[in-house]
């Protein structure tokens, strides 16, 4: 696919990239990429991210959706062992473990 042009726009393509792939990719808020983009010492106002996201967001999202793993029959699982006691071993999926917070 084509590179996004960003002639006439005050900041370089990356930018423009990362500020509308943070606010496609997460639950984010104009003035939340605003004040991310903030913090790494761009000034940006929220009003700027809105015209880049409807100006460059669904060639953006369609560029994200290319890129998606396909779906296939094949399932990975990650599992680990537990030990409860002296000689208890019960398998328990990786993901599961995480929310456990009194182990």
């Amino acid at each position: 696919m084509a590179e996004i042009s960003c002639r006439r726009h005050r900041f370089p393509p990356v930018i423009i990239q990362h500020a509308v792939w943070a606010y496609l990719r997460f639950t984010l808020s104009y003035r939340d990429v605003s004040e991310l983009l903030a913090e790494r010492g761009l000034d940006i106002s929220y009003e700027t991210v809105l015209c880049r996201v409807l100006k460059f967001g669904p060639v953006i999202a369609q560029r994200l959706r290319r890129h998606r793993p396909r779906p296939s029959n094949r399932w990975h699982l990650d599992e680990m062992v537990v030990r409860m006691g002296p000689a208890v071993r019960i398998p328990v999926p990786f993901k599961a473990v995480i929310g456990w917070s009194a182990l």
